[in-house]
């Protein structure tokens, strides 16, 4: 007789299938990443490639020769992890660290507990803050936007949010005047001396660009990442409204990696809850553990811890919410 067998996560309903959702999200990513080559150029080009193609090596290589299994690389799981851990480096850094973080991020976050579907945290995220405590100086130097033909000499700046974490530090509320304009940050930071963060922080427009067709596309749902911005729209606007050295809610939302990470990183199938009853509460978790880490902690960003720290989470929040069992008869 035959065993019905249930598959560790991601599931894929109907028609759908990984690799169809996988390539899916990266073609969300295509607008950011299109924004990217031009406000960073060269350096933005040369960092994406390097980490999607390091990403692709160590999972063709550990799969082959430590696992003895057949190279799982067309899924394009490899090539995701590549492309977002990209994305959350700065567009200077130097070509042997970012490889360090591929292979971090693969060996460690990935293959080390299985493979794709058996992961308990972000991969893209582990070889990121990996990467943020070994070499803290490289992955905190923001070059300013516009040095289309520069890679390794390039000039870096504050960003938004080293700006509003200095206000809070010494309390001096008139450093807010220097945070861009909501259009600026929506769009993009020009070259005005700002560093404008990660690549893939870049334009908020573009990565909301990428929300609508996941949306629409039905790759992910509206759960986790409207709950994410609306609890850090909320929290730092009551932040903002009890003492003004706190800033403005459309200023958080729009800075930083929160809506890479609202969009793309939480939302991942393999760390992120079942339900949206736990989406719900899990975004709510990652909203308000970033305003915390943001404007308390050490560090300006508070996104990618947030998200390490909920999908440590995740497995109890699955297991507190569980959904109906098919034909389960609710008692009253």
């Amino acid at each position: 007789m035959s065993k019905f067998v249930v598959s560790l996560s991601p599931h894929a309903h109907g028609t759908d299938t990984v690799e169809r959702n996988m390539y899916g999200v990266i073609i969300a990513l295509v607008p950011a990443l299109l924004v990217s080559f031009l406000y960073f150029g060269l350096g933005s080009a040369v960092v994406c490639a390097v980490s999607v193609a390091a990403c692709v090596f160590f999972e063709w290589a550990i799969s082959k020769y430590m696992l003895k299994r057949e190279p799982s690389i067309s899924d394009g799981s490899a090539i995701l992890t590549g492309l977002l851990l990209g994305f959350n480096l700065p567009s200077n850094l130097p070509i042997w660290i970012i490889a360090i973080g591929a292979l971090v991020a693969i060996g460690i976050g990935k293959m080390t507990f299985g493979g794709l579907g058996c992961n308990p945290f972000n991969p893209a995220l582990v070889g990121r803050c990996f990467l943020l405590v070994s070499f803290p100086a490289q992955m905190t130097s923001w070059p300013v936007v516009g040095q289309l033909g520069s890679y390794a000499d390039v000039t870096t700046g504050a960003t938004p949010l080293s700006i509003m974490k200095e206000a809070i530090k010494t309390g001096d509320v008139s450093l807010l005047d220097q945070l861009p304009d909501s259009i600026t940050l929506l769009l993009g930071n020009p070259a005005n001396g700002f560093g404008a963060g990660t690549i893939g922080e870049v334009c908020a427009l573009a990565l909301l660009i990428g929300l609508v067709y996941m949306l629409v596309r039905k790759i992910i749902t509206w759960h986790i990442p409207v709950s994410i911005i609306l609890t850090v729209f909320v929290f730092s606007g009551l932040l903002h409204l009890a003492n003004p050295v706190y800033a403005n809610p459309v200023a958080e939302i729009l800075s930083g990696g929160l809506m890479l990470g609202a969009i793309f990183m939480a939302t991942d199938y393999v760390t992120s809850p079942m339900t949206g009853k736990g989406q719900l509460i899990y975004g709510v978790c990652i909203g308000f553990l970033t305003v915390v880490i943001r404007n308390w902690g050490s560090y300006p960003e508070g996104m990618s811890f947030a998200i390490l720290i909920m999908n440590a989470f995740t497995p109890l929040i699955n297991t507190y919410i569980k959904p109906k069992r098919f034909g389960e008869v609710v008692k009253k």
